[in-house]
Protein backbone atom coordinates (compact mmCIF):
# COMPACT_ATOMS: atom_id res chain seq x y z
CA UNK A 1 0.00 0.00 0.00
CA UNK A 2 2.85 1.97 0.48
CA UNK A 3 4.35 2.13 -2.53
CA UNK A 4 1.00 2.76 -4.49
CA UNK A 5 0.55 6.01 -2.21
CA UNK A 6 3.76 7.21 -2.67
CA UNK A 7 3.35 6.87 -6.90
CA UNK A 8 0.00 8.78 -6.11
CA UNK A 9 2.00 11.40 -4.47
CA UNK A 10 4.56 11.45 -6.80
CA UNK A 11 2.42 11.51 -9.34
CA UNK A 12 0.78 14.64 -7.89
CA UNK A 13 3.93 16.20 -7.01
CA UNK A 14 4.98 16.30 -10.65
CA UNK A 15 1.96 17.58 -11.52
CA UNK A 16 2.21 20.54 -9.34
CA UNK A 17 5.66 21.26 -10.03
CA UNK A 18 4.93 20.84 -13.97
CA UNK A 19 1.44 23.30 -13.04
CA UNK A 20 3.97 25.86 -11.20
CA UNK A 21 6.83 26.10 -13.57
CA UNK A 22 5.38 25.87 -17.40
CA UNK A 23 2.37 28.24 -15.64
CA UNK A 24 -0.24 25.45 -17.15
CA UNK A 25 -4.06 26.94 -16.54
CA UNK A 26 -4.46 23.24 -14.85
CA UNK A 27 -4.28 22.07 -11.16
CA UNK A 28 -1.58 20.51 -10.39
CA UNK A 29 -3.17 17.46 -9.31
CA UNK A 30 -5.38 16.93 -12.76
CA UNK A 31 -1.78 16.99 -14.22
CA UNK A 32 -0.75 14.53 -11.60
CA UNK A 33 -3.42 12.43 -12.74
CA UNK A 34 -3.09 12.76 -16.78
CA UNK A 35 0.69 11.13 -15.72
CA UNK A 36 -0.87 8.50 -13.92
CA UNK A 37 -2.87 7.48 -16.92
CA UNK A 38 -0.04 7.92 -19.62
CA UNK A 39 1.92 5.78 -17.57
CA UNK A 40 -1.06 3.21 -17.16
CA UNK A 41 -1.58 3.14 -20.71
CA UNK A 42 2.22 2.42 -21.32
CA UNK A 43 1.70 -0.68 -19.45
CA UNK A 44 -0.75 -1.83 -22.33
CA UNK A 45 -3.13 -5.02 -21.58
CA UNK A 46 -1.28 -5.84 -18.09
CA UNK A 47 -3.35 -2.88 -16.79
CA UNK A 48 -3.35 -1.18 -13.78
CA UNK A 49 -0.84 -3.02 -10.99
CA UNK A 50 -2.89 -5.08 -7.95
CA UNK A 51 -1.38 -3.16 -5.62
CA UNK A 52 -2.22 0.45 -7.00
CA UNK A 53 -6.10 -1.04 -7.35
CA UNK A 54 -6.07 -2.09 -4.21
CA UNK A 55 -5.09 1.19 -3.10
CA UNK A 56 -6.81 3.05 -5.32
CA UNK A 57 -10.20 1.38 -4.66
CA UNK A 58 -9.47 1.84 -0.41
CA UNK A 59 -9.24 5.83 -1.35
CA UNK A 60 -12.48 5.62 -3.53
CA UNK A 61 -14.27 3.58 -0.76
CA UNK A 62 -13.56 6.98 1.78
CA UNK A 63 -13.62 9.16 -0.60
CA UNK A 64 -16.46 11.67 1.28
CA UNK A 65 -14.12 11.91 4.21
CA UNK A 66 -11.65 14.08 2.12
CA UNK A 67 -14.89 16.91 1.50
CA UNK A 68 -15.17 17.17 5.27
CA UNK A 69 -12.06 19.97 5.34
CA UNK A 70 -13.51 21.52 2.69
CA UNK A 71 -16.82 21.73 4.10
CA UNK A 72 -15.13 22.96 7.32
CA UNK A 73 -13.11 25.49 5.40
CA UNK A 74 -16.57 26.56 3.62
CA UNK A 75 -17.56 27.63 7.00
CA UNK A 76 -14.92 30.44 7.44
CA UNK A 77 -16.74 32.00 3.96
CA UNK A 78 -20.25 31.81 5.35
CA UNK A 79 -20.84 35.57 5.39
CA UNK A 80 -19.20 36.41 2.26
CA UNK A 81 -21.18 33.31 1.01
CA UNK A 82 -24.63 35.31 2.27
CA UNK A 83 -24.17 38.35 1.10
CA UNK A 84 -23.06 36.95 -2.65
CA UNK A 85 -26.14 34.59 -1.95
CA UNK A 86 -27.82 35.51 -5.60
CA UNK A 87 -24.73 34.75 -7.54
CA UNK A 88 -23.44 31.83 -5.79
CA UNK A 89 -27.10 30.02 -6.37
CA UNK A 90 -26.90 31.17 -10.28
CA UNK A 91 -23.73 29.70 -10.89
CA UNK A 92 -24.80 26.48 -8.92
CA UNK A 93 -27.73 26.17 -11.00
CA UNK A 94 -26.32 27.62 -14.13
CA UNK A 95 -23.61 24.96 -14.29
CA UNK A 96 -25.72 22.10 -13.09
CA UNK A 97 -28.52 22.94 -15.70
CA UNK A 98 -25.45 23.00 -18.47
CA UNK A 99 -24.06 20.12 -17.16
CA UNK A 100 -27.01 18.08 -17.73
CA UNK A 101 -27.76 19.58 -21.18
CA UNK A 102 -24.05 18.96 -22.13
CA UNK A 103 -24.10 15.28 -20.81
CA UNK A 104 -27.59 14.68 -22.88
CA UNK A 105 -26.31 15.56 -26.24
CA UNK A 106 -23.17 14.06 -25.85
CA UNK A 107 -24.74 10.80 -25.25
CA UNK A 108 -27.82 11.40 -27.88
CA UNK A 109 -24.76 12.00 -30.08
CA UNK A 110 -22.97 8.85 -28.91
CA UNK A 111 -25.86 7.17 -29.18
CA UNK A 112 -26.56 7.74 -32.64
CA UNK A 113 -23.10 6.96 -33.86
CA UNK A 114 -23.15 4.08 -32.10
CA UNK A 115 -26.42 2.73 -33.54
CA UNK A 116 -25.47 3.87 -37.10
CA UNK A 117 -22.01 1.83 -36.57
CA UNK A 118 -23.87 -1.52 -35.45
CA UNK A 119 -26.66 -0.71 -38.14
CA UNK A 120 -29.76 0.66 -36.22
CA UNK A 121 -30.86 -2.73 -34.56
CA UNK A 122 -32.40 -2.26 -30.81
CA UNK A 123 -32.29 1.44 -30.94
CA UNK A 124 -28.83 2.03 -29.05
CA UNK A 125 -27.32 0.91 -25.97
CA UNK A 126 -30.39 0.19 -24.27
CA UNK A 127 -30.16 -2.75 -26.40
CA UNK A 128 -28.56 -6.14 -26.46
CA UNK A 129 -25.17 -4.39 -26.14
CA UNK A 130 -25.57 -3.53 -22.86
CA UNK A 131 -26.42 -6.71 -21.41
Amino acid sequence: MLPSLFLLLVCQAAGEAAARLLHLPLPGPVIGLALLLAGLLLRGRRGVPEPLGETTDGLLRHLSLLFVPAGVGITNYLGLIADQALPVAAAVVGSTVLTIWVTGLVTSRVDAMLTARHGGGSGGAAGSDAR
